[in-house]
């Protein structure tokens, strides 16, 4: 976000020694009180004039009731001035069908996926939430959007029962724009090897705009790719939004209903964030042999090798190369092009 120009403000919500695709690591996860405190600190000193919000990785409930509460703030704030405050929710939960955050932090997402004006999900975390029975309505608390129950009546099998299920995401709990990530689903236009990005921006009446965008899958395992798909599509949707003359006073700038899928602003920022998502992940791949090759022939010069340092090395050598290409995040020579769903 910072190498496209944002002044970011972060508040960790883990302090980690390296990131848990690692399968280990040292540190502590940053308490409620401790968000809220930071948080203060900034309005202290005037500091919380934000425009947008990204929410992503939050491993205790607490926690992330904390964060929810921040955004729920800003929003607040911004009830008079449609369009000032916009928060993109990635409410992440797990991958390749594995969960890894505590259980409890599914349900505190029902609380507050209703708030966002742009949600996330992968294809794991919407196929999670549509497997699980939505829990009883506590009598002490307002029920909002469950997150558990999103997808709950559309059994996600195909393109068409993943637009069902975008439809009813629109249509019964109001949320203005939606893209489920790492699609994996067999279609007659699919080429072999390929993944898709499935968006939508709901019209006045809830109405679904879909649009999808497929791309080649590279044979690779990355971590970091989720949070690097929800940084981006923070810029470049603001991005869009800015280049649409007066959609950013629109609430949670939607689109006017006469506008096509295709030309959405969502549907414009995704293209781009794939475009640099695709150049950046190519390259890393491209140079991760030449790197493990280094570093092995480093370790077992320094006293051999075993299977966990294999592991570990090749880790080291999946690292998104970030900083090495901040032409292709900036500027990307592929393009990639939404169809309609």
């Amino acid at each position: 976000m910072q190498t496209l120009g944002c002044d970011v403000a972060a508040l960790n919500t883990v302090q980690f020694s390296n990131h848990t695709g690692y399968g280990q690591w040292t540190g502590n996860k940053v308490s409620a009180p401790e968000i809220t405190d930071l948080f203060q600190g900034l309005k202290n000193a005037y500091l919380d004039d934000f425009d947008m919000m990204l929410s992503g990785y939050v491993p205790g409930a607490e926690a992330l009731e904390a964060v929810g509460q921040i955004a729920v703030e800003l929003k607040g704030r911004a009830k008079k001035a449609p369009g000032s405050f916009f928060w993109v929710l990635d409410p992440v939960m797990g991958d390749n069908g594995n969960l890894y955050v505590a259980k409890d932090v599914v349900p505190v997402y029902r609380s507050l996926v209703s708030h966002a004006d742009l949600i996330l999900p992968n294809q794991f975390e919407a196929e999670y939430a549509s497997l699980l029975n939505p829990p009883e309505r506590e009598s002490n608390r307002q029920s909002l959007t469950p997150l558990l129950r999103l997808l709950s009546e559309v059994k996600i099998q195909d393109m068409a029962s993943l637009g069902r299920a975008i439809q009813v995401m629109h249509e019964r709990y109001c949320i203005p724009h939606i893209v489920i990530t790492s699609v994996s689903l067999n279609h007659p236009d699919h080429p072999d090897a390929s993944l898709s990005v499935v968006g939508s921006t709901m019209t006045s009446d809830r109405r679904a705009r879909a649009f999808k965008i497929v791309f080649p899958a590279i044979d690779c395992y990355f971590s970091g790719t989720g949070d690097m798909f929800a940084a981006l599509t923070v810029v470049r949707m603001r991005e869009a939004v800015w280049n649409t003359p007066g959609l950013s006073t629109a609430e949670s700038w939607r689109s006017d209903d006469a506008v096509d899928a295709l030309d959405l602003p969502l549907a414009k920022a995704v293209e781009k964030v794939l475009a640099s998502m695709h150049e950046v992940l190519t390259k890393t791949c491209e140079a991760m042999d030449i790197g493990l090759r280094r570093r092995l022939g480093e370790t077992q010069v320094n006293g051999g090798v075993d299977d966990k340092k294999i592991r570990l090395l090749k880790s080291k050598a999946a690292e998104l190369k970030l900083v090495r290409h901040v032409d292709s995040i900036r500027s990307p020579k592929v393009q990639f092009r939404a169809v309609r769903m």
